[in-house]
């Protein structure tokens, strides 16, 4: 059975944490920022976390984690 590669697209927007949870940047902090609350931009700056029944799906396509 030939090795399973990695998605490189999803390699470059996620990365695992020690505990094994998958970390993930927020949208929303691209452009058009004017109107975007201090509190909104704040939140977005912030990492974020894959939701639990997303993770089994993210895993497979990162073999490596």
């Amino acid at each position: 059975m030939p090795k399973m590669k990695t998605r490189r697209a999803v390699a470059k927007r996620f990365s695992a944490t020690g505990t094994g949870k998958l970390k993930r940047k927020r949208a929303n902090l691209r452009h058009i920022l004017e109107k975007k609350s201090n509190k909104q931009k704040r939140r977005a700056v912030k990492t974020d976390y894959v939701h639990e029944a997303d993770v089994a799906r993210m895993k497979r396509c990162l073999p490596g984690i």
